[in-house]
């Protein structure tokens, strides 16, 4: 008989399975069931959940069966259970200490939260190239000198590297932040980063985000303006009229739909 591998090996297989898509979604997920068991909760069915997770319950389904959690039938998911499974999936059963460099407006907020420790990311180190602000302490932590970075995050075994700095002195940052054992970025400045192949980058551009959401915005207008100029043109998308083919009962649409009286939309 094949080998029953252990629960961190079982993890790791898992892990390496679930689609960059999938893992995004249940770190939605676990948003939403620690604010449910925070109101007492023990169960959710997956209507429920994907409900408040914003997704079909036939996705939210296929991602939770990469942890290997099917639910009950008429009970649904056990929350604490699925808290864990989905904790243990992304790694956060170990906390990942947090240098955030580039002490800005952003920098502050970041150093300032409150809810990164409780999520098992402390922020352990700060940085920055402003003399005004070196040895000043931001959220309890003092500030430390750019050319610092490899060092203090050597010595602080740092895992995770936030950049919030002007995009020209992105790459020199991200330069120190490898060289000081960080696995990971979250890259705030508006630049792509050349890194090692094992080093893991995740881009956050706020203004990208802002266009996209103009772009729903535009096209919803497009829409509704439309269908306000087709209004009382028999045929046309939003008018709600059938298509007059010139016989004069406007009953027998001529088009894609065999003349049975279908608007094609």
């Amino acid at each position: 008989m094949p080998a029953v591998p252990a629960e961190g090996e079982d993890t790791v297989v898992r892990a390496k399975s679930i689609p960059e898509a999938a893992v995004a979604r249940l770190a939605v997920y676990l948003r939403v069931l620690s604010g449910m068991a925070e109101q007492g909760l023990t169960t959710v069915s997956s209507e429920e959940l994907s409900a408040a997770a914003g997704v079909n319950s036939a996705k939210l389904r296929k991602d939770l069966s990469y942890l290997g959690s099917y639910g009950t039938r008429g009970v649904g998911y056990e929350v604490q259970v699925l808290v864990s499974q989905i904790e243990r999936i992304l790694g956060l059963t170990r906390q990942h200490k947090v240098a955030v460099v580039g002490i800005g407006n952003l920098g502050h907020a970041l150093a300032n939260y409150g809810g990164f420790p409780g999520r098992g990311f402390p922020v352990e180190a700060l940085f920055d190239l402003d003399p005004d602000l070196i040895g000043v302490p931001v959220g309890g932590l003092p500030v430390s000198h750019l050319e610092d970075i490899p060092r203090v995050c050597a010595e602080r075994q740092i895992s995770i590297g936030i950049i919030a700095t002007p995009p020209t002195a992105a790459q020199s940052v991200c330069d120190r932040l490898v060289a000081g054992g960080v696995q990971c970025i979250l890259n705030f400045a508006p630049v792509v980063l050349q890194v090692p192949s094992y080093i893991e980058v995740r881009k956050v551009d706020l203004a990208v985000e802002l266009q996209i959401l103009s772009f729903h915005v535009a096209r919803r207008a497009d829409i509704a303006e439309a269908a306000l100029e087709n209004q009382g043109k028999p045929g046309l998308p939003g008018t709600g009229l059938p298509v007059d083919n010139g016989n004069g009962n406007g009953h027998k649409g001529a088009g894609t739909d065999g003349g049975r009286g279908m608007v094609v939309r």
